[in-house]
């Protein structure tokens, strides 16, 4: 029996929430129009101070579906987007879902290597491209399947007095039109510009069913291999809606989100590009955290909603006193990806007036599915209770069919709306981690309390969350092995003081060598992201294993924890 099948956890919502969301009918495309027509006039985004309005937007967005139409995008294939947080993301977001197409987003600082892989297994045929990374994507190899290449230009969003300080050439939309059009390895590789500059797509062209495919997010799941969570317009609409129920007196087209967190992450795509974008909201986008950046733009457009992770609260309330910067604009702050550290809560509240509380989620769940209440009712130290129309069930990581009461241990299960059908073109894995009934495995161990706070124990899979994301150590590990002096190699994570974890790595060394942590870590920067690297490398004589030679890492990292 699931005990907690009564949900106790309603009588903790904050005043007003909802027990359950109405389901939704319509799809991100009609969400989007339905505020460029609600919000017209209103700022939707803000870019360094460059602004657009909903109305802009929508025209945008329809001008860049017709050109993506033009180059032969259909319902169903999938486009890859290779983009820092940017007004063009925004666009190309909802321009390809118009068509009923497939978006898949991408880390532009990711290595060519981590990039390939994510191609090889979804099979893009068209990428829109950052252009300070856009010839990483071009290099592919032709029997990839990739044809087409987009590249963006951020600066062509930016305020013409920024341009001309920074001394960026200024140039015309229609006068950049097709401006590379000799691709390498047979691509054909055009600019943004060019694409926008189209006419708006017709009226009637084809809509996307709420059912479709909406997008494909990247994730290490709870197996440490990169697969592509399968998500809905009705998985990320629902979570959505859910977020708007969850803030009761959200002020509909009168908030100032901030997206700091990167919208090819899932977390800051719910946020910032569903969420922000429904509600009417003023999205100021930042292409990557800058406590310099985000104080001057507090100066010029305070901020209302800020969704982040726990260094960036910390980092900014530190910042912002020591330049003499209010932030009491801050009404509501949710945190995620990571622990979040009760001193942080109460720097961040002291410092706003403001409420900032703890989320859970994770990308195969949209990916919200629990968070603490926006009122008195909050607990700092869990990561709160389920959203409205989630249930939890508490369950024997050995055996899911056996389920655990109340604050007794074990692996928590998620079913609601927001949970995804599965992993692209993986069905093994798909069967590992969704169970009969829509129920996601999320290979967390948690406690839940009687009247229904979660709170998160330790982890069944051995992924870093670092920064927010989710590092696998068997790649971080291969990265290691191929160092000619690393003879062996264990990769775990280390608790951080901001509440999330360090990447950490014991070696053997190869025979006649001696540690070079430096040279160890600018070789790792070649072949991993800057996050994946370890912060932390120690020698050691030998790496403990089981009887069957797998590594232990909770002994090694019992280990490391002693040093």
């Amino acid at each position: 029996m699931n005990v907690f099948e009564n949900k106790p956890w309603l009588g903790s919502y904050a005043p007003g929430v909802p027990n359950t969301i109405q389901e939704p009918t319509d799809t991100l495309s009609d969400m989007i129009e339905t505020s460029a027509r609600r919000f017209g006039p209103s700022v939707a985004l803000d870019f360094f101070g460059a602004t657009t309005t909903y109305a802009e937007l929508g025209e945008q967005i329809s001008r860049a579906a017709n050109g993506l139409l033009r180059l032969g995008v259909k319902p169903g294939d999938r486009v890859a987007l290779v983009l820092p947080n940017c007004p063009q993301h925004v666009v190309a977001f909802y321009a390809v879902l118009r068509l009923g197409a497939i978006v898949v987003e991408h880390n532009p600082l990711y290595t060519e290597r981590e990039l390939r892989h994510q191609f090889e297994d979804h099979g893009a045929r068209v990428a829109i491209v950052w252009d300070k990374v856009y010839k990483t994507v071009t290099d592919f190899p032709a029997d990839l399947g990739l044809r087409t290449v987009i590249a963006v230009n951020l600066t062509e969003a930016m305020p013409l007095a920024k341009r001309l300080l920074l001394k960026l050439p200024i140039t015309k939309a229609r006068e950049s039109r097709e401006a590379l059009t000799a691709g390498p390895l047979g691509k054909d590789v055009f600019t943004w510009a060019g694409i926008v500059d189209s006419r708006k797509l017709r009226p009637n062209h084809p809509r996307p069913q709420v059912t479709d495919t909406a997008a494909l997010q990247y994730t290490s799941g709870t197996t440490g291999t990169p697969k592509g969570a399968i998500l809905s317009h009705f998985n990320l609409r629902s979570n959505a809606l859910q977020g708007e129920a969850w803030v009761q007196g959200l002020r509909p087209g009168e908030e100032v989100f901030y997206a700091v967190l990167p919208m090819f992450h899932a977390y800051g795509l719910t946020l910032c590009l569903t969420f922000a974008m429904a509600t009417g909201a003023r999205l100021v986008l930042f292409p990557k955290f800058d406590e310099g950046l985000l104080l001057d733009a507090a100066r010029r457009t305070p901020p209302t909603f800020m969704p982040a992770v726990p260094p960036i609260y910390d980092r900014l309330v530190k910042a912002a006193a020591a330049k003499d910067v209010s932030l009491r604009s801050v009404r509501f702050a949710i945190s995620g990806a990571m622990s979040l550290p009760v001193s942080i809560v109460e720097r961040w509240e002291a410092a706003t007036g403001g409420l900032l509380v703890e989320g859970y989620g994770m990308t195969e769940a949209s990916p919200i599915a629990v968070g603490n209440p926006m009122g008195p009712s909050r607990r700092p130290g869990t990561v709160g209770v389920p959203f409205p129309s989630t249930e939890i069930r508490v369950v024997d990581p050995d055996d899911p069919t056996v389920n655990r009461g109340i604050e007794e241990e074990g692996e928590l299960l998620i079913r609601g709306p927001q949970v995804f059908s599965g992993y692209w073109d993986q069905p093994t894995e798909t069967a590992k981690t969704l169970l009969d009934g829509g129920w996601l495995r999320t290979g967390d161990i948690v406690r839940v309390s009687a009247d229904g706070f979660v709170t998160v124990v330790d982890r069944i899979k051995e992924l870093i969350i670092t920064g927010g994301f989710n590092v696998a150590p068997s790649e971080v590990e291969a990265a290691l092995l191929s160092h000619p002096d690393v003879a062996d190699a264990a990769v775990v994570g280390l608790p951080s003081a901001n509440g999330g974890e360090d990447v950490a790595a014991a070696v053997v060394l190869a025979p006649g060598t001696t540690l070079d942590v430096d040279a160890i870590r600018t070789y790792c920067r070649t072949r991993l992201s800057a996050y994946k690297v370890p912060r932390t490398v120690v020698e050691v004589d030998e790496l403990p294993r089981s009887l069957i030679g797998k590594v232990l890492r909770r002994e090694v990292r019992a280990g490391l924890l002693k040093e």
